[in-house]
């Protein structure tokens, strides 16, 4: 059987159930052509982010600079158009460090909570390797939850 062509737009105006009842071989070749979209448009959006970047990121960066700013949000012109310019900071802590600072707040008689977010937490590699007994003591603490399901499909022969 001559395997069918869906291009994405064939694929939007379909509804779920119709694209679970394709032939094996027309849904196999949809999930390849909606992967060839999506890395095509991820390429494309990536580049426009660079032209828009290269077009504007030093004016709209000396606007935020020129407010006192080195982070945060600037508004520039480019004749009709308004560009919003968003520099997010991202901030970053040196474990080991913070480690020895809890540890120095602790030995000084202060909560840790007061200074620093601590969230503990269990390698789950580390956990299937402990014993029955240790693993025991620590499954009150412990919640599974589902993730989300990911369905690869491979033809014979091939992958999909």
């Amino acid at each position: 059987m001559k395997e069918l062509t869906l291009y994405p737009a064939d694929l939007a105006a379909m509804s779920t159930p119709q694209l679970a009842a394709l032939p094996i071989s027309d849904f196999v070749a949809a999930e390849r052509n909606v992967d060839e979209a999506v890395a095509y448009l991820k390429n494309l959006r990536a580049k426009l982010d660079a032209a828009k970047l290269q077009r504007y990121g030093e004016q709209a960066r000396a606007a935020l600079r020129a407010s006192g700013r080195d982070f945060g949000t600037a508004h520039i012109r480019d004749g009709a158009l308004h560009i919003k310019y968003e520099l997010p900071k991202r901030v970053t802590w040196n474990q080991i460090i913070l480690k020895e600072m809890a540890e120095r707040i602790v030995a000084a008689g202060d909560k840790v909570e007061d200074y620093i977010d601590i969230k503990l937490s269990v390698s789950e590699t580390r956990y299937s390797n402990w014993p029955q007994a240790l693993q025991q003591q620590f499954a009150a603490a412990r919640t599974v939850e589902e993730g989300k399901p990911v369905i690869t499909l491979t033809l014979d022969g091939g992958a999909a």
